[in-house]
């Protein structure tokens, strides 16, 4: 079907109600990719039995871009679908293995490092990369993919039509196995993400990691390293990871000991040997050129696998010219400048198993005039001008108040809105951190007189240049206020704050949108031993109808329009759940935890309900169970959205308290039963 049809255009693509793609927007219209839906544009080439061209990237010179990428291409450059390209073309092949990319003329390193990481983690390679797409069943030339992109998963569309030479090899990613395209047509569609093949041309590994997974990146800088670095390599690589690591920088010349400078690697393996004389700690790193290795200690052809077991170097050793190498943790430290690590949730660096984290986003902008202030010491009169954000740190801890410090991280991303990727100038940007003190309350943005008056927790050493910025804090339960600023005033970008932790609260100030919990809920849960006392003075204990009858009739913030209504099935599903002395009732200790859950439930629930339906589709739920702090696969939201929701497989509010009560609890119940927070171990009275 492919090739017969090569030829042919698709006709009517504007039809479906696309946007022509401009090349900048003014400041507070920020670029946005232009929607195609990917269901509709195949079924209509389907039907028209015709393959899809993407005018919103077409196979031209526009889409390969300007500038030193133009000198690398062959003098003859052709667009060919893969189905031109080979008799027998795959999408995606298992067989070819977790490393079998080769990079391109595109200086783009940082992006195959990161893309070689993520073969390691198929659930997470699976979620950018729709595994069932094919050159057979449903062809019809269009190909899917999703990326995180300032703060949500967006689809890609692209066409199947790559650059090759004239010998028909292609010019950007390949795979070693020459009919497989995966990455071939991965790598066009976050060019169309960043703007042309050009703008991959430099870029920073971590950029990857995040647009690959929406995770949190923590950079060691290997010249400060810390000296428990390996610990640190152990403890992190148990939570399946993404490691990339960065020479110094160079042009991308071959050194005489094998590395390439300015080059970006995987790290692929960490493995502690043992020697004659002594333990020795290896890592396995990959050049994504699949080619081109480390010559020096523990490379494919070092004396010193002499000093392993015979059994050890046969398990450890391979001696192919595939760009995978050994070598020792002190030699990575010596010509390696940075480590980048990137997981799924923020507890990189933490010894404490078994977290559960939640995230809450805000997205906001500086404006000139308004609210770009530049930073606190040297523009003093103007920096209460920045955005600020109120941060309520609560203790994860539901029985009892803690002071422990809890472990929190912020980020800051600057948003483009320049359709190139490599033409957004970033700014020099940081965060200052505050306390709160009891009597600065309200909703009100906090005058000059506080920022007079208050010194701050924390002060950035500098303001990094950079896309994205992260902290991470050990604050003590409490109120803080986190102000997000350029280094200088009237600069103007549009920006995303995340903050993680166990359990928080955040908010602008002056601003009627919250996230995660709004100031006044907290409040009112921070404050509520009068209510709580009053609820429970008559009866110490609520049975199921005296809970359908609070609940049915509390003030639900952020739902007035779309008032919850529990059915007494739900409370005595509720009651079941909490009541831990199986005494059919639940007691104030017991009732404070829920109130707790239903106010964190009620704002993701809200937030991910963007048409105000009262009810939640899978992914949505997926999304909002993220939020809250549980993880769920895709697979198990589709099972809970047909447990738990309606005929259309859609969830109301009721069945999902009832719904993440259960997976809280069924949680809980299983860290409880491992000894060691790694596995479960059931006695027989247990099983």
């Amino acid at each position: 079907m492919g090739g017969k049809n090569s030829g042919k255009k698709f006709q009517g693509v504007k039809a479906l109600g696309l946007r022509e793609v401009p090349g900048r927007e003014s400041f507070g219209r920020p670029y946005q990719q232009p929607h195609q839906d990917y269901d509709t544009l195949l079924e209509t080439c389907l039907r028209n039995n015709c393959l899809f061209e993407d005018d919103n990237f077409p196979a031209d010179m526009s889409s390969i871009g300007r500038g030193s990428l133009l000198q690398k291409l062959p003098p003859t450059l052709q667009w060919k679908r893969p189905t031109e390209l080979h008799d027998n073309p795959v999408f995606y092949s298992t067989k070819v293995g977790r490393l079998g990319l080769c990079q391109g003329v595109v200086g783009n390193c940082w992006f195959l490092a990161a893309l070689e990481a993520l073969t390691f983690h198929w659930d997470i390679l699976t979620r950018v990369v729709p595994p069932k797409q094919s050159f057979t069943k449903k062809y019809a030339g269009i190909f899917l993919f999703h990326f995180w992109h300032f703060g949500e998963w967006i689809p890609v569309v692209v066409d199947d039509r790559l650059p090759v030479d004239e010998a028909g090899h292609l010019v950007f990613v390949s795979s070693t196995r020459k009919n497989v395209f995966w990455a071939a047509l991965l790598e066009k569609a976050y060019a169309k993400l960043s703007g042309s093949y050009e703008d991959l041309q430099t870029g920073h590994v971590s950029e990857a990691f995040v647009d690959f997974t929406g995770g949190v990146t923590a950079t060691i800088q290997l010249a400060k390293a810390p000296s428990d670095l390996w610990d640190v390599l152990m403890r992190v690589t148990s939570k399946r990871p993404l490691i990339g690591c960065q020479t110094h920088s160079g042009r991308e010349k071959v050194l005489d000991n094998g590395l390439v400078d300015g080059h970006a690697y995987t790290l692929t393996e960490i493995r502690k040997v043992t020697c004659h004389n002594g333990p020795e700690y290896l890592v396995r790193l990959r050049n994504p050129w699949g080619k081109v290795e480390w010559k020096g200690d523990w490379s494919d052809r070092s004396k010193k696998w002499d000093l392993l077991s015979p059994k050890e170097k046969i398990l450890l050793l391979r001696d192919d010219e595939d760009g995978e190498f050994w070598m020792s943790l002190h030699d990575l430290k010596f010509h390696f400048v940075s480590l980048v690590i990137c997981q799924l949730t923020p507890d990189l660096m933490s010894q404490e198993a078994g977290k559960k984290w939640m995230c809450s986003l805000s997205a906001g902008r500086w404006v000139r005039g308004s609210t770009a202030g530049g930073r606190l010491r040297c523009y003093r009169d103007t920096f209460w001008m920045n955005p600020q954000f109120q941060l309520t740190v609560l203790s994860a801890d539901e029985d009892k108040k803690s002071s422990k410090p809890c472990d929190v991280l912020v980020s800051l991303m600057q948003k483009s809105n320049i359709r190139h990727r490599n033409q957004m100038l970033h700014l020099p940007i940081g965060i200052f951190l505050f306390r709160m003190r009891k009597f600065w309350k309200g909703n009100h943005r906090l005058p000059q007189e506080f920022f007079q008056r208050t010194t701050p927790l924390f002060v950035p050493k500098d303001f990094q240049t950079v896309r994205e910025v992260s902290y991470e804090f050990f604050l003590v339960p409490g109120t803080y206020l986190i102000v997000p600023c350029t280094s200088e005033p009237w600069q103007e970008s549009e920006f995303i704050l995340r903050v993680f932790s166990r359990k928080h609260a955040l908010y602008e100030m002056g601003s009627s949108c919250s996230f995660v919990l709004s100031k006044e809920i907290v409040d009112r849960y921070e404050g509520q031993e009068e209510f709580f006392t009053k609820l429970f003075e008559k009866c110490p204990e609520i049975d199921a109808i005296q809970l359908q009858e609070i609940l049915n009739n509390m003030t639900w913030t952020y739902m007035s329009s779309l008032k919850p209504t529990f059915s007494m099935d739900a409370c005595l599903g509720i009651l079941a759940l909490l009541d831990l002395n199986a005494t059919g009732t639940v007691s104030i200790q017991e009732f404070r935890c829920l109130w707790k859950r239903l106010l964190i439930y009620q704002e993701v629930f809200h937030k991910q309900d963007q048409h105000k339906s009262g009810f939640l589709e899978s992914g949505q739920l997926r999304a909002a169970a993220q939020e809250a702090g549980i993880l769920l696969s895709d697979e198990v939201c589709n099972l809970m959205a047909i447990r738990y929701g309606n005929s259309n497989r859609k969830i109301g509010f009721e069945n999902f308290v009832y719904f993440m009560l259960r997976v809280e609890n069924v949680e809980d119940a299983f860290r409880n039963l491992t000894h060691d927070n790694e596995g479960i171990y059931l006695l027989k009275s247990e099983g």
